[in-house]
């Protein structure tokens, strides 16, 4: 399922085409010997981040890491207990005294499909046998694009999509400040999407998913809560025990703002090792263009972009952050009118800019991480595995680069989940390759229409072949035979091209093509015939074949067996 690329640093991970398949990458039963290795790894770093090593960092990130995921986990579902000493989590602090592996995965607050989802309950599955702790980040920094969600509608014959609405359409947000703008709208959409499946799915797991978004909605307004929440309440009913917390809230850590505060000061050098390592990937992947998998930091006039998102609560519009060296410290500003100044020791201790990033975060300025750096920071410091799927497995090999030359550190390795699960639809057996057959086929008829007709066909002398022995061209009209035309062709084909005849030979050879195609009108009906069922067909197969439907259109028993089936008991 996965290649190589030249460079042996890099893989392409490719999507499961089949209905029912996996990519799991590691293996299962080597998902707790990789924690274990990437332990060591963490355990043995000193590097300085201004003033304090990393592994401090680490340590204290953790702590605030499990302390917010329970605080917000327990507002609206039980707080899992961990069956391997029954202690059931109270705070963060039982957790790093177990000596737990950590075990994250992460992913915006959206309707994903099936094969995304799959990517929580393996992480459930593997802490669980590990006896380690779960934690999943919602990444609420990106912004909500469409609030349409493709919906397969009609009949398993005539299937069509629609585009339901679940919320009115506003500015691209931040999920973290996106508010839902018409709650009639956002109340009604499982009723919408249900009632648009109704004769292809009759009972989607939207009709239990969707009441325990709505009853979110009666303590927050915000669509990426809801739509969080309300999923992982289902979650803990299907047995699965995990924690999840907000990005927002990893950002606000004091342990975050240190680190954002060191990579801020050593900016001239992350860019380039940022940079050159997007660079290389590149090249190793032949792209072209400057914005894949994620864009260079740019450098403007004085400025340098970081790595991080600004907006405030007064202008919740995402821009990038930029950042300029001045004389006692950092200037921090979006380019668009905000700025801010931040400390800097002349020892290189970052303590004082961190403190004033944390004073910030408390006065409503948004500064969060952006990709890259979102699951750089959980592999270094917030736990012992990251389980990506196929998009952040790509762009997190830059992150290997930039861990390894910035940090001085090898890679903690990641795990790679994905999968294909289709509707539960009966789909015709065909597959574009049917159509291409009959795409050739009818390319034959007309350049080599006489494959076509069946007839009797006395060889070409090789007299006849002698142009120069005074044998003429054989003439044909509209009124020869089928068999006068086929022997005709063969005439020209048989005779050798040269310079002076080649075209002559041409236009004799494609008016006999002409000629002969009424003669096959018939198999041309029959195979256009054909091409258009196919292409019905195909349309059927892309609507209902379709792997990105979000997980609510599908029966709940469906998932539930497919995920059971997939999933290790134990490792």
């Amino acid at each position: 399922m996965t290649c190589h690329c030249r460079d042996d640093r890099f893989r392409s991970f490719r999507a499961p085409q089949e209905d029912r398949t996996v990519l799991v990458e590691p293996s299962w039963s080597e998902g707790p010997a990789l924690a274990a290795r990437n332990r060591q790894i963490l355990r043995d770093n000193h590097y300085d981040c201004g003033g304090r090593t990393l592994g401090q960092l680490s340590e204290q990130a953790r702590r605030d890491l499990l302390h917010a995921a329970i605080g917000w986990t327990c507002t609206y579902r039980d707080v899992p207990q961990y069956l391997s000493d029954g202690q059931h989590l109270s705070d963060g602090h039982s957790c790093l005294e177990a000596d737990r592996l950590v075990f994250l995965a992460g992913h915006q607050p959206q309707l994903v499909h099936p094969g995304v989802w799959l990517k929580n309950f393996a992480l459930g599955r593997l802490a669980q046998s590990c006896g380690g702790v779960a934690i999943n980040l919602v990444i609420d920094s990106d912004t909500v694009k469409s609030t349409l969600v493709r919906v397969p509608s009609g009949s398993a014959a005539e299937p069509t999509v629609q585009s339901v609405a679940m919320d009115r359409h506003s500015e691209a947000l931040p999920y973290e400040e996106r508010r839902v703008a018409d709650r009639e709208c956002f109340v009604e959409f499982g009723r919408r999407v249900a009632e648009a499946m109704r004769e292809l799915i009759p009972h989607p797991l939207v009709n239990d998913y969707w009441p325990l978004v709505v009853q979110r909605l009666d303590q927050t307004d915000k669509l990426g809560v809801c739509l969080a929440q309300g999923r992982h309440r289902l979650e803990a009913d299907w047995g699965l025990n995990t924690l999840e917390v907000p990005q927002s809230a990893v950002c606000s850590s004091e342990a975050f703002c240190w680190f954002a505060a060191h990579l801020l000061a050593e900016l001239p050098r992350f860019r380039q090792v940022h940079n050159e390592a997007l660079g290389q990937y590149r090249r190793a992947h032949r792209i072209r263009t400057g914005a894949y998998p994620v864009p260079d930091l740019a450098g403007e006039d004085d400025f340098l972009e970081a790595p991080l998102w600004i907006w405030t609560a007064d202008d919740p519009r995402r821009r990038p952050l930029f950042c300029r060296r001045q004389q006692d410290g950092l200037l921090l500003a979006d380019r668009k009118g905000w700025a801010v100044s931040l400390p800097l020791r002349a020892d290189g201790n970052v303590g004082p800019a961190a403190e004033r990033l944390h004073e910030l975060a408390r006065q409503g300025v948004r500064i969060r991480s952006r990709a890259l750096l979102t699951t750089l920071w959980a592999r270094l410091a917030l736990g012992e595995l990251f389980i990506h799927g196929i998009g952040g497995a790509k762009y997190d090999q830059v992150s290997d680069l930039i861990i390894e030359r910035f940090f001085g550190l090898p890679a903690p390795g990641i795990m790679v989940v994905s999968a294909t699960i289709l509707l539960p639809v009966d789909r015709p057996a065909v597959t574009p390759t049917d159509l291409r057959q009959v795409a050739q086929q009818l390319r034959q008829m007309q350049y080599h229409p006489e494959k076509y007709i069946h007839c009797a066909q006395a060889p070409v002398s090789s007299r006849d072949q002698q142009q120069g022995d005074g044998v003429l061209p054989p003439v044909v009209t509209a009124q020869s035979s089928a068999v006068e035309l086929v022997a005709a062709k063969r005439w020209w084909i048989s005779l050798p091209q040269t310079r002076e005849n080649a075209r002559q030979r041409c236009r004799a050879i494609r008016q006999i093509n002409e000629l002969l195609q009424p003669h096959i009108c018939q198999q041309r009906k029959q195979l256009l015939a054909t091409q258009a069922t196919l292409l019905e067909k195909l349309q059927v197969c892309s609507v209902l074949g379709w792997r990105e439907y979000a997980f609510c259109l599908y029966p709940a028993e469906v998932l539930q067996e497919f995920y059971q089936g997939l999933l290790p008991n134990s490792l």
